[in-house]
């Protein structure tokens, strides 16, 4: 993600509520998507972006729960318009719910701001995106993505990721994964439904039932690398869409990072130059993980049918 720069000088994370050197409030207006500070009120204040300055007030978990730094520009609202889609929320009153659901809004809140730089619609669909952090399943159906409150424990979250033979296990990964099957069903199924049987197979064969039932069941497929980005994407054609609709992201999200830091050179218009300088930082980031004994952080290996799977992605956004 890219920094700001804060009035005093100093650097503003996407995350800051504040500045720690000025200590003035931070908020990020959703029409320019600049962070930037003013003061030291919780009250409405212009957008420091000079050529935007429209009103943002404080979203209401910000002023009650103190985490989210996204301004409210609509009347009426609240909340703003990434705190607005949630339907379900942890019992705050159960303890450490709160520090969860805290983690649970900063992953989503980061998903959903490189959606929108990316174009795809996070209002106004059919059905209509919305969220439910609660004790249960992490899944996606008709427009709710949910996400199992237990996620936001790092400890539980690393035995499943063991457990699974996993590379990874994020919460900003299950975001991006479930919004994959969200975007299938609200971009793909109506608009280039026999392009994606192309890239990815046909999802009526085997039904998906049939094809979970059968992947549980079985033992590890030692070639998946050839045609998949994960082992979990050889299941059905939708979990291969939502995991390399996951990598996609995942790629945006380290290439503007990179770009941003001076670290990476690319054309945002070619995938193929996209994929060479994610590529070129994941040997280099991979490599200082190792150094610190962590795990890889670009573990994926990039074969041509996976290059074309992303490349199928990468049209998706161009519309």
């Amino acid at each position: 993600m890219i920094t700001f720069p804060c009035q005093c000088g100093n650097k503003l994370f996407f995350g800051s509520t504040h500045c720690v050197r000025c200590q003035n409030r931070v908020r990020m207006c959703p029409l320019c998507r600049q962070i930037t500070s003013a003061g030291k009120t919780d009250g409405p204040w212009a957008c420091g972006n000079p050529s935007c300055a429209v009103e943002l007030r404080a979203c209401k978990n910000y002023l009650k729960h103190s985490f989210c730094n996204r301004g409210v520009v609509q009347a009426g609202n609240e909340l703003c318009n990434y705190c607005q889609l949630n339907r379900v929320l942890p019992d705050l009153t159960v303890t450490g719910n709160l520090k969860k659901w805290r983690k649970l809004e900063r992953a989503k809140h980061r998903v959903l701001y490189d959606l929108e730089g990316l174009g795809f619609p996070l209002h106004g669909q059919n059905p209509e995106l919305y969220f439910e952090f609660k004790s249960g399943a992490t899944s996606h159906a008709h427009g709710c993505v949910s996400v199992d409150l237990a996620e936001a424990d790092s400890v539980h979250r690393e035995k499943i990721r063991v457990k699974f033979r996993e590379p990874h296990r994020t919460l900003v990964g299950h975001l991006r994964h479930e919004l994959g099957h969200y975007y299938w069903e609200v971009v793909v199924a109506s608009n280039c439904l026999e392009d994606f049987r192309k890239a990815f197979g046909d999802e009526r064969q085997p039904r998906y039932s049939v094809a979970k039932d059968a992947y549980y069941a079985s033992d590890t497929n030692e070639h998946w690398q050839q045609e998949f980005v994960s082992e979990y994407a050889t299941m059905h054609p939708w979990e291969d869409f939502a995991e390399t609709f996951g990598t996609f992201l995942d790629i945006v999200a380290l290439l503007n990072t990179t770009q941003h830091f001076g670290w990476s050179q690319f054309d945002p218009h070619d995938f193929k130059s996209m994929l060479t300088a994610y590529q070129r930082v994941g040997v280099a980031a991979n490599e200082m993980n190792r150094d610190m004994g962590m795990l890889d952080l670009v573990p994926e290996v990039f074969t041509p049918p996976v290059a074309r799977k992303l490349e199928f992605i990468d049209r998706l956004r161009r519309g």
